[in-house]
C-alpha cells in the first residue's frame, strides 16, 4: 500500500524539498502541504493521511498543539506524527511525544533516514532513533520533574494493570530495544514480545512505543540516566 504523507512546515522551500524526496519513492506519496498547525489538522482529516511530518515552530497553531489535536481525534487513531526539529535537544520534542507524536527526526538527517522514518512510523513500530529519543526524554524528564522525583502518580497507578512480564517488556522498550532484541534478552519469541507490547499499550492507553517510553519514565518504572 502507498503511504500517504502530509508535510507541515512554514518554510515553503523545505516543503518542496521534502515533496521531491517523498514523491520519488514508489511506496509513498505527498497528499498535502500545510504552513501552520491548523491547516495540518484539517488536511490530515481530509486527505486520509498516514504519516504527518510536523514542524514544531509554526505561526498560529504550532506543531505541538496540532499534534495534540490529531492524537485526541479517535477518527485519526491510525495517523502517526513524526516531529521534524532543527535542534535535536529541544524541550518541545518531549512535549510533542507526550502529546502523542511517534518520534522525532532532525531536519539535518540524511534523505535515507527520513524515508526510513516514514516507513517505520507507518508500520506502527514507531519509536524513531530509539536510543536518541530515549535519551532526550530521560534528560528532560529528569530536569522537569526533579521536584517530584520524576514520578507521575497517575501513570504509576496505571502500571498496576500490567503483569510482571508486561512490566519487564516495558522496561526493555524504554531502553530503546526492538522486539527481536527484547525476545533475545528475555528468551521468548518476537511474537510473544509483540503481544506483550500490544497489551501494555492497550492497558496504558498508549498510541505506540514512543508513548510507552514516556509512560515508563513518568511513572518512575525506569529512572533517567544523565551520563
Amino acid at each position: 500500500m502507498t503511504i500517504r504523507v502530509l508535510l507541515a512546515d512554514d518554510q515553503a522551500l523545505l516543503r518542496s524539498a521534502f515533496r521531491v524526496l517523498v514523491d520519488s519513492e514508489p511506496d509513498m506519496e505527498v497528499v498535502g502541504e500545510a504552513s501552520d498547525g491548523a491547516e495540518a489538522v484539517r488536511l490530515t482529516r481530509e486527505q486520509r493521511t498516514d504519516v504527518v511530518l510536523m514542524d514544531i515552530r509554526m505561526p498560529g497553531t504550532d506543531g505541538l498543539q496540532a499534534t495534540r489535536l490529531i492524537s485526541a481525534d479517535p477518527t485519526l487513531a491510525h495517523v502517526r506524527v513524526v516531529i521534524l526539529t532543527t535542534f535535536e535537544v529541544d524541550d518541545y520534542v518531549v512535549q510533542a511525544l507526550r502529546a502523542g507524536a511517534s518520534g522525532f527526526l532532525g531536519k539535518g538527517s540524511e534523505p535515507e533516514e527520513l524515508l526510513a522514518a516514514i516507513r517505520v512510523a507507518a508500520g506502527g513500530e514507531a519509536l524513531l532513533s530509539p536510543t536518541a529519543t530515549k535519551g532526550l526524554i530521560a534528560r528532560f524528564l529528569a530536569q522537569g520533574d526533579a521536584a517530584n522525583d520524576g514520578r507521575d502518580p497517575a501513570h504509576s497507578d496505571r502500571l498496576d494493570a500490567l503483569t510482571g512480564r508486561e512490566r519487564e517488556v516495558l522496561v526493555q522498550v524504554a531502553g530503546g530495544h526492538s522486539n527481536d532484541e527484547i525476545a533475545e534478552r528475555l528468551e521468548v519469541s518476537p511474537l510473544t514480545v509483540k503481544t506483550h507490547v500490544n497489551r501494555a499499550m492497550a492497558k496504558l492507553g498508549a498510541r505506540d512505543r514512543a508513548q510507552l517510553v514516556v509512560i515508563a519514565y513518568e511513572s518512575g518504572l525506569v529512572r533517567p540516566r544523565m551520563d
